[in-house]
């Protein structure tokens, strides 16, 4: 994974995981043991949902960027239905507290799209591929046609 990208996974999953945590204790406090287990379970199922979900779409920039707005439009619906799937799978769950998870899960998901937003606004990415340039062992009879040597 490049550089740029495993910042981007960190700068946004380090912040959930840590809302994640405060959201356990919280929880915790305030439902007991199952509270915070809900809390931190919400948590885990954004960062894995969301985590993959930036992999994917990197990817796809890197390899296809011709599909990358419909890939990322595919993810995020497939992300929803999971996510549905999950919800659905755990509404009668006596595991933990299901509104601990509810909050921890809304609460983590909104974080982790605010992170995503700051890490791409502060990421330095270029938009367009530079020309390599003369001194860089680029085109030397471009110089020489130009006359920019002289």
């Amino acid at each position: 994974m490049p550089s740029n990208d495993a910042r981007m996974l960190v700068q946004c999953a380090v912040p959930t995981a840590l809302a994640g945590v405060v959201a356990a204790v919280v929880s915790g406090v305030l439902a007991g043991g199952k509270g915070a287990v809900g809390a931190a379970a919400g948590a885990v199922v954004v960062i894995l949902f969301m985590g993959i979900g930036l992999v994917v779409l990197q990817r796809t920039a890197r390899s296809l960027p011709h599909l990358f707005q419909a890939m990322g439009l595919l993810l995020y619906t497939t992300q929803i239905l999971l996510l549905a799937v999950v919800l659905i799978t755990f509404k009668d769950t006596s595991l933990f507290n299901t509104k601990a998870f509810a909050f921890s899960l809304l609460g983590a998901a909104l974080l982790w799209v605010a992170a995503q937003a700051r890490a791409h606004t502060k990421a330095k990415i270029l938009y367009v591929e530079p020309e390599p340039s003369a001194a860089a062992g680029g085109d030397t009879n471009k110089v020489a046609a130009t006359g920019a040597n002289s």
